[in-house]
């Protein structure tokens, strides 16, 4: 990589190997991620002890990271925290399709998107355990909020993509951006997973932005002479991410019940960290990964390609119990069988969490799971 680009991109770049050893240093003297790391790591200890508790961590967390000087030492001692994750908050986690992947061949992953660290997580565990190079991910700069948070995410192979914000023009300009970035990093032989809209999905529509797919063919624009002819040059990969639980369905359901009500909703300075943390702890039931072939059709619109892209990842989504439960529940009848068929473990997480859930919020945790199944007869009738 040249030192140009390297200029080019090199606030929203990931880390590279030389910056690593740096950047873990800054980490373990930010004063705020200790204390949080402490007060998530030794809570008790951490409200009776704080000093000591802070400097018990930071010496923990300086132990664990000797001997990561490199992008793939981080890879690594990430790989077996995933592995923790899917033991501890997963029945199983499966996958399939991954043998339509060429091997040593950059791919452009385009998933669902229901979780905000675990979505990109599974879909490069998935592949790292069939020997394929991880992806780099792209990450929405409201997730940045302070300093250590691009630290951490810069160091896990993620890039910045902006959300919005100031004129059109320089709306426009940072979209050129983000997609000579994707460009320049699938041309240097890495692959890059995406999110097929802004924001999770909440309501259980899952749905690709076409301005999204626009957004990608910027940087081929002035090469090619059809609209979506840079489908000819990337490896471009649906991917279904399918949860049996979601464990912020309830902080979904709240804000969907607000948006509803006061037709805005504000979220709180927090909440995204919030959501990260009880995504990667949460308990999820079964979890599957599908990805499909390579898109190798033409298309003459974004919205063409948005429709083939959702009919794809839609179809190839997993239908589990909870969502048969949702939507009896809501229509009224023969929830109860469907709670009978699911294992202990979710019947019981299901269960709290509609106890939890206060009355006026009920409908929309429910609708979550239930328009899951809506959404794939609507978009069988469509192509009806």
């Amino acid at each position: 990589m040249g030192l140009a680009v390297l200029d080019e991109f090199e606030d929203i770049r990931p880390y590279r190997d030389a910056e690593v050893a740096g950047v873990l240093a800054r980490l373990l003297d930010t004063g705020e991620l200790i204390e949080l790391a402490a007060a998530r790591i030794a809570p008790t200890w951490h409200r009776l002890l704080p000093g000591l508790v802070r400097h018990w961590v930071r010496a923990l967390l300086r132990r664990r990271l000797k001997g990561v000087a490199s992008v793939a030492d981080m890879q690594q001692l990430l790989s077996t925290h995933v592995e923790k994750l899917v033991r501890k908050t997963m029945t199983e986690f499966s996958y399939a399709g991954v043998e339509h992947l060429q091997r040593g061949v950059p791919h452009l992953f385009v998933s669902n998107h229901r979780d905000i660290a675990v979505d990109p997580a599974l879909v490069n565990y998935a592949i790292w355990l069939e020997g394929h190079e991880t992806a780099e991910i792209a990450v929405g700069d409201n997730l940045f909020n302070r300093p250590f948070e691009s630290d951490l995410m810069r160091l896990n192979k993620s890039f910045v993509v902006p959300r919005g914000g100031g004129s059109a023009r320089a709306q426009y300009a940072a979209l050129r951006r983000t997609s000579a970035y994707i460009r320049h990093t699938l041309e240097s032989g890495t692959s890059v997973w995406i999110a097929q809209r802004e924001g999770r999905t909440k309501d259980g529509f899952d749905r690709t932005d076409p301005a999204l797919l626009k957004m990608l063919g910027l940087a081929w624009r002035k090469e090619v002479a059809e609209p979506f002819g840079w489908l000819q040059r990337v490896r471009l990969v649906p991917v279904s991410l399918s949860y049996e639980l979601d464990p912020c369905a309830a902080m979904k359901a709240r804000e969907l019940y607000l948006r509803d009500r006061d037709g805005a909703y504000a979220k709180a300075p927090d909440e995204d960290f919030r959501s990260i943390e009880l995504g990667i702890l949460g308990f999820k039931g079964r979890v599957h990964a599908h990805f499909a072939r390579p898109v190798e059709t033409s298309f003459e619109s974004a919205e063409a390609l948005a429709d083939f892209m959702d009919r794809t990842i839609v179809g190839n989504l997993a239908v589990y119990p909870t969502h048969h439960w949702a939507e009896a529940e809501l229509g009224g009848a023969g929830a109860e069988t469907h709670l009978r068929s699911m294992t202990d473990r979710v019947r019981r997480e299901l269960t709290e969490a509609r106890k939890a859930c206060p009355p006026e919020h009920a409908p929309w945790l429910a609708a979550q799971y239930a328009n899951l199944i809506e959404s794939k007869r609507a978009l069988a009738d469509r192509e009806d």
